[in-house]
């Protein structure tokens, strides 16, 4: 007998579906998968056969063929467990298969014949909904990611034997539900705040630019001077997540498996801080079957570079791509996918191997050869693509031993909400929402400038030797600072400040 279940892989960050066709028939005791199975789908043979057994029905003795289809398509992972051992039971005749063309359904299998949670299961609960089916079986541990989907009832299931009672009406599951919009109501606290940072005043306000136009920092400064402090507590200041941000950045959580069990949606921007060791796959992702690097991990929210110069130059130059378009494409022979990776980059250095150039309280035992050589590992088309060059001084001993708080997270973000309101407003018919992502056409059309600012530029242009793409990274700086101070027009001191965020362009870093 034949029998067909539905079910769904994962591609990308989206989902595509997948039919898996069982049939029983005469011949010697063999399960024969097919359809480009990888070695976990080829494993499932035997748990099957084991939670069949151990849930107190009979694994038929006979020639079992099992069929994924589309068959050019590479198949992976234990979530094609469930619908199998369903589909056998339908073909051996144990189960009413009718019923089973009514749901999508996903799950691996315990031995024993537990259902235990899998990756990938809300773009593929988003494909269910688009289909038409009456639900979607989830394992329990997946309900509540997948109900974050409306309109689509999300049964899940703790065993085998639940999952067959349920198909053969001999019980009733209650579809898990959650609202996504009363968790964006819950405030999220964080445990670092700005008002912990003392002194700094110029470096918070580079930051407060950054997080109000969504730019990028590269923050260079002696050992201890508060960097890695500072870049930890960008996310607080930054605007909270749209529904739509998180939908997508859960996305990519959920097929790295990252979404802990009874956890439905990411409402807080991430933050990655990967190691320097870290490979190129590891950073843009990869793989045999291509998954979603850290660069995709920090989508919608901040990827911290510490000790930017110790990373192996080869990965920071794949950063260029995601920078630019804020997307990465992985291609394989088997095909190519697209990662979203936008995302606001933040990198702190040592001004040379010792750490102390131009600190005039520390020796500096570094050559100017070796100090060039240690700056030169940043290439100046990655540099062009960082809109803030910071130079972070030591903290001085009367703001460390002061009492009194700096001004806190809160405060900040609201002047950051603020500018960023008016920059949706302004973009609101775009497929961009702040400054840094303006096109070249864009900035030309919001970007415009006195003669007297005009002239400011060209002097900077000429004598800095900037680069046309730093050129509208000035002009983008200029208009997030602009809309700070609510003003309509990029002032002359507007574009003051944003030339003085380009230090790195100075003959003083590079010979």
């Amino acid at each position: 007998m034949l029998a067909k279940v539905f079910s769904a892989s994962v591609m990308g960050i989206d989902a595509y579906p997948v039919e898996i066709e069982v049939d029983v028939a005469r011949g010697l005791p063999t399960v024969i998968v097919v359809g480009l199975p990888d070695a976990a789908v080829r494993e499932s043979r035997e748990r099957v056969k084991s939670a069949i057994q151990n849930c107190g029905f009979k694994h038929p003795v006979r020639r079992v063929t099992i069929s994924l289809a589309p068959a050019d398509t590479k198949k992976e992972g234990p979530g094609f467990d469930l619908p199998i051992a369903l589909g056998i039971l339908a073909a051996s005749e144990q189960l009413k298969p009718e019923n089973l063309n009514d749901y999508y359904i996903c799950g691996e299998l315990a031995l024993d014949g537990a259902v235990r949670p899998i990756k990938g299961v809300l773009p593929m609960a988003i494909y269910a909904r688009q289909n038409g089916k009456k639900g979607f079986i989830v394992p329990c541990s997946n309900a509540s990611e997948a109900s974050v989907v409306s309109d689509l009832p999300v049964y899940p299931v703790t065993c085998l034997s639940q999952a067959i009672d349920f198909i053969n009406g001999d019980s009733a599951i209650v579809p898990h539900r959650i609202n996504p919009e009363e968790m964006f109501k819950e405030s999220h606290e964080h445990q670092v705040d700005f008002s912990d940072v003392r002194g700094q005043e110029n470096t918070k306000r580079a930051i407060e630019i950054a997080a109000a136009g969504g730019h990028n920092v590269i923050m260079i400064g002696p050992p201890g001077s508060g960097k890695t402090m500072l870049a930890r507590r960008i996310p607080t200041i930054l605007p909270p997540m749209t529904l739509d941000e998180s939908l997508e950045t859960t996305k990519i959580h959920s097929i790295m498996g990252l979404i802990s069990s009874g956890q439905s949606l990411i409402t807080t921007r991430p933050f990655r801080s990967p190691h320097h060791t870290i490979s190129n796959s590891g950073l843009i992702g990869g793989g045999t079957f291509p998954r979603p690097g850290d660069v995709s991990l920090a989508h919608n929210g901040v990827l911290f570079l510490d000790e930017l110069a110790e990373f192996n130059r080869q990965v920071l130059e794949v950063l260029r791509q995601p920078l630019e378009d804020g997307e990465v494409t992985i291609s394989r022979a088997a095909g190519s996918v697209k990662y979203p990776a936008r995302f606001m980059l933040i990198a702190a250095m040592n001004p040379s191997p010792s750490g102390y150039e131009y600190d005039p309280r520390q020796p500096n035992s570094c050559s100017p050869a070796q100090v060039q050589k240690y700056m030169s590992k940043i290439s100046g088309p990655l540099l062009d693509r960082i809109d803030i060059h910071l130079e972070v001084a030591q903290v001085h001993y009367k703001d460390l031993s002061s009492k009194q708080n700096g001004e806190p997270s809160a405060a900040i973000r609201e002047r950051v909400i603020k500018a960023r309101k008016i920059q949706n407003e302004r973009f609101r018919r775009s497929k961009f929402f702040c400054n840094a992502h303006m096109t070249t056409s864009a900035v030309k059309k919001y970007c415009e400038l006195s003669h007297d600012s005009q002239s400011i530029l060209n002097n900077a242009m000429e004598q800095l030797g900037l680069s046309a793409r730093a050129y509208h990274r000035i002009l983008k700086l200029a208009r997030t600072i602009a809309d700070l101070a609510s003003s309509a027009d990029i002032q002359t001191p507007h574009i003051l400040e944003a030339i003085q965020y380009r230090s790195l362009d100075r003959t003083r870093f590079f010979a």
